[in-house]
């Protein structure tokens, strides 16, 4: 009875190995086209190098100096080269600086009268200079209040006027000093006085007409 047991019991172990390898054939099995496959299979070409990216942005521009007239001339004469010209006297110095800006604006000036020929091509001369007429001049009324220089009067005129906000009429009075050809005018006449050409320092009207002499 024994025996048969051990029997019985190494052929149950036996059948429990026995799929065991069955199942392991397979997995051998599979994984022996794979490796046949990769041997076969030819080798994958390099892939081609991509470009190298270019630059993100380009790297910032210096700020660009700004040089004034006077220093411009200042370097271009320290890089100057060739032989040194004569010495010249301070005198010299300052009639060839006044000869250079007499050239130079005769220079603008041709280039600036051609310039507005160019602009203005239907006119021969340029715009004609606009017909000026005069304007009427202001008369006045007034009382002589002196008469002592020699032809000149002196009249005082006076006006009244009502303040735009208070209402309330202001007067003033305004001192001319008018032009008396014949010395006719005497102090205390009431005269009329014209805006004329200035004749002095203060004298710009004349007298034009005596309306009433005093008493």
């Amino acid at each position: 009875m024994a025996e048969e047991e051990e029997d019985e019991q190494g052929a149950t172990s036996e059948e429990q190995e026995a799929p065991v390898a069955e199942d392991a054939a397979p997995a051998d099995a599979e994984e022996a086209p794979a490796d046949e496959t990769a041997d076969e299979a030819p080798a994958e070409e390099p892939a081609a190098e991509k470009p190298a990216p270019k630059a993100a942005a380009a790297a910032p521009e210096e700020p660009v100096e700004v040089v004034s007239p006077k220093e411009r001339r200042r370097r271009e004469r320290s890089a100057h080269t060739g032989e040194a010209g004569p010495e010249r006297s301070v005198e010299q110095r300052i009639a060839d600086r006044a000869a250079g800006r007499k050239t130079k604006a005769a220079e603008r000036s041709r280039y600036r009268k051609g310039r507005g020929v160019a602009r203005r091509p239907e006119t021969d001369g340029g715009t004609p200079p606009a017909d000026r007429e005069p304007g009427k001049p202001k008369t006045r009324q007034g009382i002589v209040v002196s008469n002592k220089a020699d032809k000149t009067i002196t009249v005082s005129v006076d006006s009244a006027r009502r303040h735009p906000s208070y209402e309330k009429i202001i007067r003033r009075s305004n001192k001319l000093t008018a032009h008396d050809e014949s010395n006719e005018a005497g102090e205390g006449d009431v005269v009329r006085v014209i805006e004329t050409r200035p004749m002095s320092k203060t004298k710009h009207w004349r007298l034009t007409e005596i309306l009433e002499r005093a008493k």
